[in-house]
């Protein structure tokens, strides 16, 4: 499976009072795996910028006097991303700029040339209700170096969500593998059925009590049916 996490910078925050993007990347990952393959462009948005979103990135608008314009570049963005699962971290924000940029030049709405969507966003708010799930907290709680994040970068944040990403989803890594693998086949061309059992690995105590934890969390932002069976199950 192709996937390409993209992040972009702007000038502010709303598309829709004028505000460009002035920078974006793209990161490709194939089968869990991280490529060298990218796309990186800085952006001239012909617009001032905010100075709250200058603190953040801090991009000039000297610096980019001479870069291209989203129209010069738009065409080798919409082949990199083409037919691929898209990851963003707050995927409203960065499809909202992409559209308008899109739409400014008479082009469709990035939705058409992606296979999909995914808002990782949206994904840490299920997976940690209540906790901050900023691209930096969630760095920290998976072990992932961010040391050289000292300013907000499209390319290097574009980086960091796909190691976020896959420490997200790691249990799905072997799940995957497993389909890609292609079945054993006996003489008669049926397939082979693994026969041999799968190891049983129980909890120890710390992590039962780091269960019960998340179970409790997840109770106290609405209904958890898993500590509801367990509830019965102990009654």
């Amino acid at each position: 499976m192709r996937q390409i996490f993209l992040d972009t910078e702007t000038t502010g925050l709303y598309p829709e009072q004028g505000h460009r993007i002035i920078e974006i990347a793209a990161v490709e990952v194939i089968n869990r795996r991280l490529t060298r393959n990218h796309f990186h462009a800085y952006l001239n948005p012909e617009r001032e910028i905010d100075p709250a979103a200058q603190e953040i990135h801090g991009i000039t608008l000297e610096f980019l006097q001479d870069k291209p314009r989203f129209g010069d570049v738009v065409d080798e963005l919409l082949d990199f991303v083409a037919n691929s699962e898209l990851v963003i971290h707050n995927a409203p924000f960065d499809v909202g700029f992409l559209n308008h940029e899109l739409g400014q030049i008479s082009r469709k709405p990035i939705q058409e040339a992606c296979a999909s969507i995914v808002d990782t966003l949206k994904m840490a708010k299920e997976m940690r209700p209540g906790q901050r799930n900023n691209l930096n907290a969630l760095c920290n709680y998976y072990g992932i170096d961010n040391s050289k994040r000292t300013l907000h970068g499209a390319l290097l944040d574009a980086e960091l969500l796909a190691d976020v990403y896959l420490a997200m989803t790691r249990g799905q890594e072997s799940l995957m593998m497993d389909m890609l693998d292609k079945p054993q086949v006996s003489d008669d061309g049926q397939p082979v059925v693994r026969s041999q059992p799968l190891p049983v690995i129980q909890a120890d105590a710390e992590e039962l009590v780091a269960h019960r934890q998340y179970l409790d969390g997840l109770s106290k932002s609405g209904g958890c049916l898993w500590a509801q069976l367990e509830n019965d199950k102990q009654s």
